[in-house]
């Protein structure tokens, strides 16, 4: 148990690391796909709802503190996705990772939870307007977290 501890950790650290550094670096039109999300539902999906939506909570609080980001927008719309994603568990992960159009959806609808709760919480903008508010701060980033989302799954399963 303290060794799965260690190594998500691990996981998490590099993949924080790499959303605030090199994904910016991808992004269209000022949209960036959620690294961390990938990694939270996957770790919902494997060991359960309770796990997941800790591991949100804990993801996101460290995230906010690592990226300067307001305390407790990223915590919060992190333990949402987390228990959102948490609600496909099974006992066998891999033939849920194996249907790949199943993984994207979860990991969309997750990605969007979590990106429209962000930005309705973190954002400092008061013009913020419904359409915007769902398609530029929720879908677009969801979709695009689900196509990297979607990319992994079909090279993990290749190997």
């Amino acid at each position: 148990m303290i060794q799965h501890f260690i190594k998500s950790s691990i996981i998490f650290l590099i993949l924080t690391a790499l959303q605030l550094t090199l994904v910016p670096l991808i992004s269209v039109g000022g949209v960036v796909p959620d690294l961390l999300i990938i990694y939270i539902v996957i770790y919902a999906l494997r060991l359960g709802q309770l796990k997941g939506t800790f591991f949100g909570f804990v993801a996101g609080l460290f995230f906010d503190l690592i990226s300067g980001g307001l305390v407790g927008s990223a915590m919060f719309s992190k333990t949402l996705a987390g228990f959102i994603a948490g609600y496909f568990y099974k006992d066998e992960f891999e033939e849920l990772f194996s249907n790949t159009v199943l993984f994207t959806s979860i990991i969309f609808i997750s990605a969007f939870v979590d990106s429209l709760f962000y930005a309705v919480l973190g954002s400092s903008d008061i013009e913020l307007n419904l359409s915007s508010l769902i398609f530029i701060n929720g879908l677009f980033p969801a979709l695009y977290t689900s196509l990297i989302a979607f990319a992994y799954s079909l090279l993990v399963r290749k190997k």
